[in-house]
């Protein structure tokens, strides 16, 4: 009897067991706030805009930038042999000459730049130094653009380019429309998750 007992006792005690191993594993099943899952956040309950849209912007949508709403005014698109990339040219408030760039190089690369219209610096130098900053020469070229209204370009032509980087990673740039001088302007990388396109009202 004492053994039939000892039985019982052994079998119940691994029941236990088991029905607790059971509802700790149904417990972790259970869907809860996913850590780190879905797309970034923009800290302003903002969804980011993806690649697509990014790409596809155009004149008359509103880009927010870190929550700054912009305007785009026009858009230039410019090809150089099988490169292509687009700028868009953005209203801004506190009245800085802005326009955010949008190219594939491997990723999607955005670059916020500003107007730098006092700069006496021109380009063709391994470096250059404004505003603090020394920059080194990554590349020159030579695109076809055509442009819609709104930028104060001709509707079509060439623009001549040099591009520096600085060791932090930002940017400058020179350059020239047709046969007019040099433009010079600063740039800073953005991460898509920065940007929300707002498209026009009534189309996309």
């Amino acid at each position: 009897m004492n053994g039939w007992l000892a039985y019982l006792a052994v079998a119940l005690a691994c029941l236990v067991v088991v029905a607790a191993i059971v509802v700790a594993v149904v417990r972790r099943s259970r869907p809860g706030p996913a850590r780190g899952s879905g797309r970034p956040s923009t800290g302003s309950g903002r969804t980011p805009t993806d690649g697509d849209a990014l790409r596809g912007i155009s004149p008359g949508d509103v880009v927010e930038i870190r929550g700054v709403p912009h305007p785009v005014r026009g858009t230039i698109r410019l090809v150089e042999g099988g490169w292509s990339w687009a700028e868009h040219l953005l209203d801004d408030a506190d009245g800085v000459r802005r326009r955010l760039s949008v190219e594939e190089d491997r990723d999607l690369e955005l670059v916020l730049w500003a107007a730098e219209p006092g700069a006496t610096v021109t380009p063709g130098a391994p470096t250059i130094a404004l505003a603090g900053q020394r920059y080194g020469w990554i590349e020159s070229g030579e695109a076809r653009y055509t442009a819609t209204d709104g930028t104060g370009r001709e509707p079509s032509g060439t623009m001549r380019y040099h591009d520096y980087q600085s060791a932090g990673g930002a940017r400058l740039s020179f350059e020239a429309y047709g046969e007019a001088g040099w433009e010079v302007a600063r740039g800073e990388v953005l991460d898509p998750a920065e940007v929300v396109v707002r498209p026009r009202s009534g189309e996309k």
